[in-house]
């Protein structure tokens, strides 16, 4: 039997600077992120869309959605398989392409993770989990287009 989990979020727009949408220079695109008992993260769309770049938009939460879950499902793996991981890092990027009518859709995203494990035996099953945590990643699963690993690999002592 599957288990449903369920997530709550509260989008709300701060953008209205006095007239609301009478005209698409006339509104911020600011917007406010919220969940019960966590800090508000402060958001806009992406400055090719009249946002405000020193917010976090919806395109790099969907990149970092990716690259942690990942992540967290990548360092389980490790752990149930004796893989003793002491540093993680990623440098996600994806790449989204606009339609002439304005719509689009990410073609795909490329996660550039960086790990180290304490053992050199350690290091051929420590690259090939990363294909099972994208079968098990929950927004892996989730999104149609690839999502991409090219995995570096170091040793303790010997990085």
């Amino acid at each position: 039997m599957s288990v449903l989990h369920q997530y709550k979020t509260t989008v709300t727009w701060t953008g209205n600077d006095g007239s609301g949408t009478s005209s698409y220079r006339a509104y911020s695109r600011n917007h406010v992120v919220s969940v019960i008992n966590k800090e508000d993260i402060l958001c806009s769309s992406d400055p090719s869309f009249r946002g405000d770049a020193s917010r976090y938009n919806p395109e790099e939460f969907l990149v970092a959605s990716l690259s942690s879950c990942h992540m967290l499902w990548y360092l389980h793996l490790c752990a149930v398989n004796n893989i003793v991981v002491v540093n993680y890092e990623d440098q996600a990027a994806g790449t989204m392409q606009e339609n002439e009518d304005g719509s689009g859709e990410f073609a795909e995203v490329t996660l550039h993770p960086v790990i180290t494990v304490t053992e050199a035996s350690m290091q051929e099953k420590a690259i090939a989990l990363h294909h099972e945590a994208n079968k098990l990643c929950f927004i892996a699963r989730s999104v149609k287009f690839p999502v991409n690993h090219q995995p570096t690999l170091k040793i303790l002592n010997n990085s």
